[in-house]
């Protein structure tokens, strides 16, 4: 009979975070797969759990699902953990259950913290609906084109994002998204925990040419259904160069931003060569019927 497998939430900062039930099952398990053993080994040790550890992450995540269910197979106990949080909410984990899932092993969950449910929880926005995108892409051109697919979704938003990359996302937000309410949460449960909170635009400028630090947390306010579309004209012209880059027929490339943003292809064509003299007495192209 296969073994059982646990996917078990750590502290997201403060060790005193975990539950007795965690504890626990980490003890009883005959596996723990980590993402970092260094890491984890710490947790392990504050709760004198001496459960063997292996690696899961990001860069072995498909080999080493498979010898997880080799171990449910063989009868054993295998429990998951994160760095932080809940694995398989934007970090490894899924693979390990949907292979355990066909191997007809048992599944568990031992609930625990999640940083963007804390940070909802605190952020003072609407959390009847609440959509979580994961990290926002790291390159301009998907996350724009990302931040235009969820713009209208109804529900509060919220990303992760690393904080090297705060101000040019929050540019991005505020030209795709609009200038609504929104709340960045900092190092949630943490000594230099912050919560900051305001139109898109102020807290730009609330965070300056200063440097920010730690887990961040990005939290949006729904959008109103009359607001504008809020792309700006160097988001769009910034898309497609990116995409006539890629060496995409230029009527293409109009399509293409378009279909992401929801602004007509005219209008797309006059946000592009608005600034250009020689473009400006154009016509631009002909709706698609």
């Amino acid at each position: 009979m296969p073994g059982t497998l646990y996917i078990v939430s750590t502290p997201i900062g403060n060790l005193r975070d975990i539950t007795y039930r965690a504890v626990d099952v980490l003890k009883e398990c005959d596996i723990i797969a980590c993402e970092d053993t260094r890491r984890t080994g710490r947790l392990l040790k504050e709760f004198g759990i001496d459960s063997r550890l292996v690696s899961y992450h990001d860069h072995n995540e498909e080999e080493r699902a498979e010898e997880i269910v080799e171990h449910l197979n063989a009868g054993d106990s295998v429990a998951i953990v994160s760095d932080a949080g809940t694995p398989g909410i934007a970090d490894p984990g899924y693979r390990a259950v949907k292979g355990a899932l066909e191997a007809g092993a048992e599944i568990v969950p031992v609930p625990g913290p999640a940083a963007f449910v804390a940070a909802a929880s605190v952020s003072g926005l609407p959390t009847d609906a609440l959509y979580f995108g994961a990290f926002l892409p790291s390159r301009k051109g998907e996350r724009i084109r990302r931040l235009a697919e969820v713009r209208d979704i109804p529900a509060t938003l919220a990303f992760y994002e690393s904080p090297h990359r705060i101000k040019e996302s929050l540019e991005d937000c505020l030209s795709v998204l609009g200038d609504r309410n929104a709340v960045i949460a900092r190092e949630l449960t943490k000594v230099h925990e912050e919560l900051i909170a305001g139109k898109i635009s102020e807290i730009l400028i609330f965070l300056g040419d200063g440097e920010i630090k730690g887990e961040l947390v990005l939290l949006f306010e729904r959008g109103s259904e009359d607001a504008p579309s809020g792309i700006d004209i160097d988001a769009v012209r910034d898309r497609y160069q990116e995409l006539i880059a890629e060496d995409l027929d230029p009527k293409k490339a109009l399509k293409k931003i378009s279909k992401e943003s929801g602004i007509p292809r005219a209008e797309v064509y006059r946000r592009i060569h608005i600034f250009d003299p020689a473009e400006e007495e154009k016509a631009p192209p002909e709706e698609d019927a």
